[in-house]
């Protein structure tokens, strides 16, 4: 099982952004140090507590500084974004990334940015595959192009001069494209069976229950099915809160005690999908009265905490709880204490890590047939 990096960091409101951004940079480069496979970041527009505004921008100011991870959009939000502006950008960001990147897509989970740019109202899952689709067009067809649908015509008919570039959308360095990943968010996500079908690989979110998560890998069987390709679990990543310490009363006060960023995290994410009607993705029981959901139950199953030896032990029950999957995607928080954070991610990589895989390799860790 390889590891990798995902944040999408909600830090407390009132932090220096100058801060917040130069610390959520520090845990990609520390990432990179540590071996970790890949690293995604979100970005949201119209949230303080969520810094990040544009995964595009961020991932370019690594460019340089990361040595051997892959980074990924974790996610461009299609709707808000007109496709030409996306296309080009990506292409862009691949060529300075020298081809290490992933293209995460999302239809956008944050009601208030669709607000904002108008599409709160719109079907913005025919909007993302509408987005999706004239990007690769973009990537994959010549100019002066001909891509009309119902949201978006684009053509450079007009103004197209080739002999000089102009009128013409450049291509990513991976041809024909960079791989494609989702974020999958919803039980029995249909969305992860459709974008298997198309050859794109899921991530399952960490603030999904472990039994929803479980549902994915049937999702995704299904969709690798309908597009034709041999089913590969090890493309499947799943993201974790984890938070590591040598000593268990520290790692239960950082990750569960008041002053927690994970239960500043949770607290937050809670009262977004509560009150945008998601509180689904929280029960286990789907009959379950949202007056009768705590924040601790949440935390209680989505946060992994304790020493290398119990977050491994722990790790390994919820791979048997889902079934095998290829990367542990470590969710990044806010840094409320520098070097226990550090100090965690580094536990995680050098000892956590190891004792999994050598659980898997004997074939002590108990799982679910492929």
């Amino acid at each position: 099982m390889d590891i990798g990096f995902f944040t999408m960091p909600i830090h407390p409101i009132g932090r220096d952004w100058r801060e917040t951004l130069r610390e959520d940079q520090d845990a990609f480069l520390l990432a990179d140090e540590l071996g970790f496979s890949e690293g995604y970041v979100g970005e949201h527009i119209t949230d303080l507590a969520e810094n990040i505004t544009s995964s595009i921008v961020f991932l370019a100011t690594l460019a340089g500084r990361i040595k051997t991870m892959r980074l990924g959009t974790g996610t461009v939000n299609l709707p808000n974004s007109h496709p030409a502006h996306v296309a080009a950008q990506i292409a862009m960001l691949d060529h300075l990334l020298d081809g290490k990147f992933n293209f995460g897509i999302s239809p956008g989970g944050l009601l208030s940015d669709a607000e904002i740019f108008g599409n709160l109202d719109a079907n913005r899952n025919e909007m993302f595959l509408e987005g999706i689709d004239a990007v690769l067009k973009l990537w994959t067809t010549d100019a002066p192009y001909n891509i009309e649908g119902k949201y978006w015509k684009i053509t450079t008919e007009r103004q197209l001069v080739p002999a000089i570039g102009q009128g013409i959308v450049a291509k990513p360095l991976q041809r024909p494209h960079p791989p494609i990943v989702v974020t999958a968010v919803a039980p029995f996500s249909k969305g992860v069976s459709a974008a298997a079908a198309r050859g794109w690989e899921p991530i399952s979110a960490n603030f999904l229950m472990p039994k929803w998560v479980a549902t994915h890998r049937d999702s995704y069987d299904e969709g690798c099915k309908m597009g034709g390709r041999p089913t590969d679990f090890a493309n499947w990543r799943v993201a974790k809160s984890i938070f590591v310490s040598e000593d268990r009363q520290t790692a239960y006060d950082y990750a569960r005690g008041a002053n927690s960023p994970y239960v500043h995290y949770f607290s937050s994410l809670f009262t977004k999908l509560v009150k945008n009607g998601r509180s689904n993705l929280f029960k286990e029981d789907q009959n379950m009265a949202d007056s009768d959901l705590t924040l601790d139950h949440v935390m209680d199953r989505l946060v992994i905490w304790g020493t290398p030896d119990e977050v491994a032990d722990k790790v390994l029950a919820f791979r048997e709880e889902v079934g095998p999957f290829g990367t542990l995607v470590y969710a990044g928080h806010d840094w409320r204490d520098p070097g226990l954070a550090r100090r965690s991610m580094r536990l995680m990589a050098e000892q956590v890590m190891p004792r999994i895989n050598a659980a898997i390799s004997s074939g002590t860790a108990q799982v679910k047939s492929a």
